[in-house]
């Protein structure tokens, strides 16, 4: 595949480079009608070295697409509007209008043109100088706002592989672990719980001992003080 089939096969990208008009005009200049802003069905097709049928054809397979990037048939009330603003004398029931975005979308469209080839090739090139230029950011605060790749792009669809990778990942080694550990640590909490219940006990059977040894001292000093030990003694039954 040529490089410039990549515009005449991705919808994508030929959104991504449809204000890149300036570059007509570096191929040859596009005659404008007298508003300045409009070209004709035959305008376009001199402009191609095409013949109307093939532009029309063009128009027919891509309604939608020119549609959205200028394209417009006037008739009616709209049509007697223009040809007053704009000057011109035409007896025809309807107009065919293209704007320069309109005829670049053309260019990325006609395939038999040697002119829309080297249109397209100059906005690959205009396009791979911006990818490439340095941008000063000096000044400028960072902002954390990545921009995702357009849909149906290549970079889109290695985005989506790599996304489906790291969730297997997750899901068949990261998620197992993180499930042993929570059961060797749920293990071992209850093991803990245990000790500290013995722990308890063991305390608890050791006041019990330590309040019988204290009456039974309390017991032998009073037998003492019955008895009449003398005070001197006494501190032997303390």
């Amino acid at each position: 595949m040529s490089v410039d089939a990549v515009l005449l096969e991705s919808p994508t990208m030929r959104a991504r480079v449809c204000d890149r008009v300036e570059v007509l005009n570096r191929v040859r200049a596009l005659s404008l009608m007298p508003d300045g802003v409009h070209v004709t069905t035959e305008g376009v097709a001199a402009y191609f070295e095409v013949s109307l049928k093939t532009i029309r054809s063009v128009v027919l397979d891509h309604g939608a697409e020119l549609g959205s990037n200028g394209y417009t048939v006037l008739t009616g009330g709209r049509l007697s509007s223009f040809k007053e603003l704009s000057g011109i004398q035409s007896r025809a029931r309807s107009l065919a209008l293209f704007t320069r975005r309109t005829v670049l979308n053309v260019a990325m469209l006609l395939r038999d043109s040697e002119t829309a080839r080297q249109v397209r090739c100059h906005l690959l090139d205009v396009e791979e100088r911006a990818r490439h230029r340095p941008v000063d950011n000096r000044g400028v605060p960072p902002v954390d706002n990545p921009v995702g790749a357009p849909a149906g792009s290549v970079d889109a669809a290695v985005a989506r592989v790599a996304e489906a990778v790291v969730r297997g990942v997750i899901a068949t080694s990261v998620v197992p672990l993180l499930n042993v550990i929570v059961e060797e640590v749920g293990h071992n909490s209850r093991k803990l719980d245990a000790v500290v219940d013995r722990v308890d006990r063991l305390e608890r059977v050791v006041l019990d001992d330590d309040q019988r040894t204290a009456a039974r001292r309390r017991l032998r000093l009073l037998r003492a003080i019955d008895e009449g030990v003398d005070e001197e003694l006494m501190d032997d039954f303390s």
